[in-house]
Formats: structure tokens, C-alpha cells, sequence
């Protein structure tokens, strides 16, 4: 790592642990920030204003922001914490379930059909934090510094859907490992796919449907290859992590470690969690015409919206298997902490 990334991932990375550093408390600092997709909601309006408007602008321009995305740089979304951790770049974010072939322990930030809002969902990321912290120190060299929503992962199809019952038989993109898995348990045919092939995979009859954010799909057009909405979390919210090169992390300064902790809550987490109380609707409004859409023009694909039934019977294989799955692949005594954190948060227990 050069002298100016270590320097910049320093003055990122420190999160404050009590007290609130002022400007002039900050040395200058540079730092290097790679954010998530480039074209969704979340770097437009989150990521991209706090790294180069809201830390320049608080810090009386002491720390300095070079800022891209790992799709403009032509890396996985998988490679981000590698690289991160090899000191490549100061600062990563990605997609939490796109990381998990190096940390299946990491799929419990996660859990498909858990939070039905916003409010529930950031109650499970808060609860996760111990664990995230720990697994990214761990596994990728890195220091957590915050974890922000896409909105929930609903199903897109390029078929009529009225019912789960309908998804039997079809492929479908998942939107990480539990979703995929849940979807098998349906009757689909779980497919790996990357997010950018997906349009052109519905386009051609490769897949049936796929499972992303409404927004996100709005942004990136899927609704001009899909017909019908299904108004399910299938794949829970996949949270975006925001973590610190660990070796920069701690040369920080404590002013700087401060600084960041406290603007990152402030500045991001909590505005893009508010935001994300109200996306579903408004991306639901662009994708189906139903309502004013500030985004652009509106799609007119058709909702469909679950039965109790249905839901319960999601419920039920959420419990009966997806957990427990990833219970015994995740290993160690992570079952019982997740039931300690994100499970006595949400009401929910992994039979051990």
C-alpha cells in the first residue's frame, strides 16, 4: 500500500469510540474509496454525496476523497474485500451476500423474509454488527465502519405469477446463497448470475425470473425483460458494508477514527435507512404505474401481491431449513450468537 492510501484509509477508517472530533482537531488526510454499483440508488444518493460532499465539507476540508466504484474499475463485486484487504484501496463497499464464498458465516446479516420493513431490517443489521465486525476483521484484514440497505430483494418474472406455487419449475436468479437455496426449496431452479447479465438473461428466455431491490431493478431497466412484480423480501435487503483496510484502521489518528464514525452514522447510515422506509413504495409506483414516479418515466409491470398462505409457507421454510442450513455451513458457535444478536432481535431461533 502507498504512503498516500495508507494515509487516506488512516483518516477513513478509525471509528471514534465516545467522543466527537471538530475540524481543526483533524491532520490532513487522503483517502481512497471504491463504492458500490455506480447506476443504483444507493451510491447516487448516498455513498458518492458523503464521501465527496459530506466528509470534505465537515472536516473544513481536511481529509480529501478519491472516489470510484468497483464496477468502473472492472472488479467483481465478490473481489472488493480481498483486495481491501491487501490494501489495494482504503476504503470498500459491497454487497454483503456477494462475499460470502470467503464467509458463509457472513449470510447472517442477512436472513431472506425476516424484515418486512425498514425499520426491522435495520434492527437486524444493528443486531449483526458484532458478528460483521468480527468477520471482517478476521477474514478480510478489514475494520466495519458502517452497513447501509438496498431496498428489499423482491422477484422480477418474464411470466405470469400469481402464487410461490408458480415459481415451481421456473429459474430464477437469487440474490445470494439463502435466496437461492430458498427458492430450490420452492421447486425453482436456483441460478448464479450476475447482476449486469440479468437483462439480457430474461431478455432470452435463459432465466424466468430474477431477485434484486425494486429500485434497483427500476435503475437498471429490468422491467423492459420482466412483466410481473412479486411483492416478497425472497431475498432480504442485502445490506452494503462499508469496512477500513484494518492495517490503515490502525494507524488512524483517533481524532480522524472519531470524525468517521460519527459522520458515517449521521451522514450515511441513517440517512440512506430512512430513505429506505419509503423506497419500496415509490420504486413499486415507478416500476407498475401506479403512482407518481420522480425516477423517470413509469414501467407497467403487474403486482403481485402474496397471500397469507404464501407467506406463512415461506416462513415456515425459512425456518425448517434455510437457517439451519446455514447454521451447519457457517460452523462454529456462530448459530448461537446470531440467536443472541439478529435472532432475539427479530423473535426468531436456530435450533441447535
Amino acid at each position: 500500500m502507498t504512503p498516500v492510501f495508507r494515509t487516506l484509509l488512516t483518516s477513513a477508517a478509525l471509528l471514534p469510540i465516545a467522543i466527537s472530533a471538530t475540524a481543526q482537531d483533524l491532520p490532513e488526510t487522503s483517502l481512497s474509496v471504491v463504492g458500490s454499483w455506480s447506476n443504483l440508488p444507493l451510491y447516487l444518493n448516498f455513498e458518492r454525496k458523503f464521501w465527496e460532499e459530506t466528509v470534505p465539507e465537515a472536516s473544513g476540508g481536511k481529509i480529501t476523497i478519491n472516489m470510484t466504484t468497483f464496477n468502473q474499475m472492472g472488479v467483481a463485486g465478490s473481489d472488493v474485500f480481498r483486495m481491501l484487504g491487501d490494501g489495494v484501496f482504503d476504503v470498500g463497499m459491497t454487497v454483503g451476500d456477494y462475499t460470502v464464498a470467503d464467509a458463509p458465516e457472513l449470510e447472517g446479516l442477512d436472513v431472506p423474509l425476516l424484515a418486512t420493513d425498514a425499520a426491522s431490517a435495520r434492527k437486524m443489521a444493528d443486531a449483526a454488527k458484532p458478528m460483521v465486525a468480527d468477520i471482517m476483521r478476521d477474514r478480510f484484514n478489514a475494520h466495519m465502519l458502517a452497513i447501509a440497505p438496498y431496498p428489499p430483494q423482491i422477484v422480477f418474472c418474464n411470466a405470469e405469477v400469481a402464487s410461490l406455487a408458480d415459481l415451481e419449475g421456473k429459474k430464477i436468479r437469487g440474490s445470494g446463497r439463502m435466496t437461492t437455496l430458498f427458492l430450490e426449496a420452492l421447486g425453482a431452479e436456483g441460478i448464479t448470475m450476475a447482476f449486469s447479465e440479468v437483462p439480457g438473461a430474461l431478455e432470452r428466455g435463459v432465466i424466468d425470473c430474477a431477485v434484486t431491490g425494486a429500485g434497483s431493478g427500476y435503475a437498471s431497466g429490468w422491467f423492459e425483460s420482466s412483466t410481473h412484480l412479486v411483492n416478497l423480501p425472497l431475498g432480504g435487503w442485502d445490506p452494503v458494508i462499508t469496512a477500513v483496510n484494518l492495517d490503515v484502521w490502525e494507524g488512524l489518528d483517533p481524532a480522524v477514527q472519531a470524525f468517521l464514525t460519527e459522520q458515517a452514522k449521521t451522514g450515511f447510515e441513517d440517512p440512506a435507512w430512512d430513505d429506505a422506509a419509503g423506497a419500496l413504495a415509490r420504486d413499486i409506483a415507478c416500476l407498475t404505474g401506479s403512482g407518481d414516479c420522480a425516477a423517470g418515466a413509469p414501467a407497467s409491470m403487474t403486482l403481485v401481491e402474496l397471500s397469507e398462505a404464501d407467506q406463512a409457507r415461506a416462513v415456515e421454510v425459512l425456518e425448517s431449513t434455510i437457517l439451519p442450513d446455514w447454521a451447519e455451513r457457517a460452523g462454529g458457535d456462530w448459530s448461537q450468537r446470531w440467536n443472541e444478536t439478529v435472532g432475539a432481535a427479530l423473535g426468531v431461533s436456530i435450533a441447535n
